[in-house]
């Protein structure tokens, strides 16, 4: 089976372009900026095999990087600084993430990792060690990229 062919539709993502929903009804979600939030994903995907679960890139510059938990789960874990929670502190906060559709034109929005029946959302406790892991074993690297160290001096 491919991964394709495992992606379904949760109710919360729109059939065509794209749509706020509110955290903490459908999902919660915890927020990274930029290269650094793809690294994340990148750790996640490779360590799930693929089946990460829902995480949201925004395009451009200043990009966030959104991974959708499962309601109510954030909370549970005390994130480093640079990783926000939504919603956020105390019960006064309201905050909405953008979700694409799972096809066509959903720009500034896509999928770095679509729901599948399997992975509905991503796991908190795998993420919070992901962001939360000690960097001793060097820092976290792109997907088939090697370390700085590794890669060959250019020209």
């Amino acid at each position: 089976m491919t991964m394709t062919s495992a992606i379904h539709r949760p109710e919360w993502v729109p059939a065509a372009g794209h749509r706020l929903c509110l955290t903490g009804v459908h999902f919660d979600a915890v927020r990274i900026g930029g290269l650094h939030g793809e690294l994340v994903a990148d750790h996640l995907i490779e360590a799930t095999d693929e089946d990460a679960g829902p995480i949201v890139c925004e395009a451009g510059r200043g990009r966030w990087v959104y991974f959708l938990l499962p309601p109510g789960t954030a909370r549970h874990h005390d994130w480093p600084p640079g990783v926000q929670r939504l919603p956020g502190q105390g019960g006064r906060t309201v905050a909405y993430v953008g979700v694409p559709a799972l096809e066509g034109n959903t720009w500034p929005l896509r999928w770095y990792s679509a729901p599948t029946s399997t992975a509905p959302h991503v796991d908190a406790g795998a993420l919070h060690g992901a962001v939360a892991r000690p960097r001793t074993g060097g820092p976290l690297t792109r997907r088939g990229a090697l370390p700085a160290a590794d890669r060959s001096p250019g020209p």
